[in-house]
């Protein structure tokens, strides 16, 4: 089995991409062709790979970016990958917020690692937060447009204010306005396009842990770290919801998450 989490920026494709060769410069579905390339020439067997990284459908987004790099290289190869090697997708739903060295992390009780049901798929190990699932999409968007548009809208107001590397979390969630603002902001803003779109009541639930764990007060979440690549960020977390909101919900009008989007877009 193949797992990575690699982060936004490992799938960013590269120039080193279309060579015929390895190159450390190759985005990771580029290496990972790489890697399945010498394993077909080899004569092994298939493989499972699961990714983890944000990104929707990821199994099959990174099957495709595969299929596609695999073609030029070696004319048996896409043929072998998609016969042979299962592309499984998956999601981790847990907040990280400091390392702990020589290696580990500080990390949230809160854990969930879900994993598609798929043929031929394999699970790395057992663990009581790892759960197959049928549908993965509901579970995704619950992570994708509550709690990390959360972080991302929280972010936007810490750049407002000036952005103070030392700020947490944690410490924005202890001053009441802005607990209240997000509070509103899933209310008036969010909620409802769940609603509309038949996840009321998991969505609901979830906003009540998200809020939650934001407020952990163990977890030094830096702010800074989430401004990592922000407006792309942006555009997935919030930019698709605001899309999603004009096709469930139209009612809902999310002035201040497109103002975000907007801000993000004035900074281009």
């Amino acid at each position: 089995m193949i797992l990575s989490n690699t982060g936004d920026a490992g799938w960013t494709p590269s120039a080193d991409d279309g060579a015929a060769e390895f190159r450390q410069g190759m985005s990771y579905p580029a290496k990972l062709t790489q890697l399945l390339l010498a394993r077909f020439r080899a004569g092994g067997r298939g493989i499972v790979v699961m990714p983890t990284e944000l990104v929707a459908r990821n199994g099959d987004t990174l099957r495709a970016r595969v299929l596609a790099l695999a073609g030029p290289l070696d004319a048996g190869l896409a043929e072998w990958i998609a016969g042979q090697v299962v592309f499984a997708n998956s999601l981790v739903d847990r907040i990280v917020s400091e390392p702990l060295e020589p290696a580990g992390a500080v990390a949230e009780p809160y854990a969930l690692w879900a994993v598609e049901d798929c043929p031929g798929h394999l699970l790395p190990c057992r663990h009581p937060a790892l759960k197959v699932v049928a549908d993965l999409n509901r579970i995704e968007r619950l992570k994708l447009h509550i709690l990390n548009l959360g972080h991302s809208y929280l972010l936007a107001d810490w750049l407002k204010r000036g952005g103070d590397k030392a700020a947490l979390v944690r410490d924005v969630m202890a001053d009441h306005a802005i607990r209240a603002d997000l509070e509103s902001l899933y209310a008036d803003e969010v909620l409802p396009v769940f609603a509309a779109a038949g996840q009321g009541e998991e969505a609901r639930d979830y906003v009540a842990t998200t809020l939650d764990r934001f407020a952990n007060p163990f977890l030094a979440h830096r702010l800074s770290d989430i401004a990592q690549n922000h407006a792309e960020k942006v555009r997935r977390r919030i930019g698709a919801f605001v899309s999603r909101g004009d096709k469930f919900c139209r009612a809902t009008p999310q002035p201040r998450l497109r103002g975000v989007i907007a801000g993000i877009e004035g900074a281009a």
